[in-house]
């Protein structure tokens, strides 16, 4: 065993290394960001009021998705601000030093047009299932939008890299926190916190993305307010702290640390590498996962929908990432030597607030985070199963997730962080290289919708008039691809 789990964190540091997936991660954000003109920065304010104000696009029939566009975005959302938030911040710090945090920042801010390009190809090159039900994510438009043996090469690695994540970042890890933040907050052995959520999980997925869509609608805005209302408490309380924080994170971002504690001391590879490793899997922009649930939604045209998305990723870290990052960083509790990465963020609670029960509140978040994430990730994983091996595959599929999740929260998972940030990059990879092939399609198409409603205000007949020129762009694609769909 000990081998394997040698032989996983060599290959994880290859993958992760600096000649391979963290220049191709913030190569890939900064040139969307240049072919996009900013577009992150530019619109950020009408794309938030889209997401979480106005919610959905007027006039827009069934026949353009499955859910809402809110829906979708409290789905991927779901699916992101999971134990990343908590724990994978935690661990970021812990070895890359305060740092780590800026570096998750830049991922983040990059990532924002990552995020936005691959949730309007989801959009652009979706298909309907043999059931009916709207599916796409990369392993669609890799194929559709690059064609050829290249094209269906990386959709195939792409849709095999998702399912096997699923069971990692999508599951194992998730539940693993929750049982042991449970056992260790409230005296509930695992095997019963197993035991329940296996339960309740089979449950919820039974209904399909429509019934994730309804849980997660109620369920992700009521966590991320908890956890960051208490954080925001917490900051108030030690005011004078955030300016030395911020100035541990900026300087040791480019200086690394040095040993404090029972912390080690870092280099900045071993900062950018943990913050961008982290970064991702806590926002998972560029691995094409959240673009799976883009897909899904009713919007009448692929870039409202990819601001939409965007948003996701301005909210997991921009927001709660930095929550967790200062409370740890002006706690001094980053530099907690051996304790696992969810004690620390505990402990930070405690410290900050002055109180012996600040644990509970990580707990709590933790299990509403790391659930969400749990039911999010199953959707994933089930379109992929369904590209890979056809529709009759998903309903067993979502039985042995369910099962797995019990597995999760009973058995030391500690080879599975490693396999989990493997696999992120093995999904991420394909989809970085078919973002980077069609930036030109997205920009193209991207500009000539802004250039017609700059301010996102337009009805659903007004967008078909200017659909990239051609009125009704959407449902001539939607004939030319159902055909093929319907026969799969």
């Amino acid at each position: 065993m000990d081998a394997f789990s040698d032989f996983l964190s060599t290959l994880d540091s290859l993958v992760w290394g600096p000649f391979f997936l963290i220049p191709l991660l913030l190569g890939t954000g900064l040139w969307l960001t240049i072919r996009l003109s900013g577009l992150q920065f530019r619109k950020l304010g009408s794309a938030l009021r889209l997401a979480l104000i106005d919610r959905s696009d007027e006039g827009v029939e069934s026949d353009h998705g499955d859910i809402p566009q809110y829906q979708a975005l409290t789905t991927a959302l779901a699916a992101t601000v999971g134990t990343g938030n908590i724990v994978g911040v935690a661990t970021a710090l812990s070895v890359g030093g305060p740092g780590a945090l800026f570096w998750m920042w830049v991922t983040g801010l990059l990532g924002m047009a990552s995020k936005y390009s691959e949730a309007f190809l989801a959009v652009r090159f979706r298909h309907r299932d043999v059931s009916g039900e709207v599916t796409g994510g990369p392993q669609y438009y890799l194929k559709d939008g690059i064609g050829g043996k290249f094209g269906t090469f990386l959709a195939t690695f792409f849709s095999i890299a998702a399912v096997i994540a699923t069971f990692g970042i999508g599951n194992g890890t998730q539940a693993n926190s929750i049982a042991g933040n449970v056992e260790n907050s409230f005296g509930v052995p695992t095997w019963i916190t197993g035991v329940v959520m296996t339960i309740i999980t089979l449950v919820v997925l039974v209904g399909g993305i429509k019934s994730i869509g309804r849980v997660t609608a109620a369920f992700v805005p009521v966590m991320i307010i908890l956890y960051v209302g208490a954080s925001l408490v917490l900051l108030g309380m030690n005011l004078p702290a955030i300016p030395g924080a911020f100035e541990q994170v900026f300087s040791q971002a480019f200086t690394g640390s040095a040993a404090t504690g029972g912390f080690i001391g870092s280099t900045i590879m071993i900062a950018v590498q943990m913050g961008v490793a982290r970064g991702i899997f806590s926002n998972e922009s560029g691995m094409g996962s959240a673009a799976i649930a883009a897909a899904a939604a009713k919007t009448s045209h692929p870039a409202r929908q990819g601001l939409v998305s965007m948003t996701q990723t301005f909210i997991d870290t921009i927001i709660v990432v930095t929550m967790t990052g200062l409370v740890l960083v002006i706690t001094g509790q980053w530099a907690g030597g051996k304790a696992s990465a969810s004690i620390l963020t505990s402990k930070a609670f405690d410290a900050g607030l002055g109180v012996s029960w600040g644990h509970y509140i990580v707990t709590i978040a933790l299990v509403m985070f790391a659930y969400s994430t749990i039911l999010g990730w199953c959707y994933y994983g089930e379109r992929n199963i369904e590209k890979l091996f056809g529709r009759r595959f998903v309903m067993p599929y979502r039985v042995v997730f369910s099962l797995i999740v019990y597995v999760g929260c009973v058995t030391s998972l500690d080879v599975v962080w490693t396999f989990s940030d493997l696999a992120n990059g093995l999904m991420a990879a394909p989809n970085l290289i078919g973002l980077l092939i069609m930036s030109g399609l997205i920009a193209r198409e991207t500009k000539y919708y802004l250039d017609h409603d700059p301010h996102l205000r337009a009805n659903k007949d007004q967008v078909d008039d200017f659909m990239v020129g051609r009125p009704g762009a959407i449902d001539a694609h939607w004939d030319a691809v159902k055909h093929e769909s319907n026969h799969r």
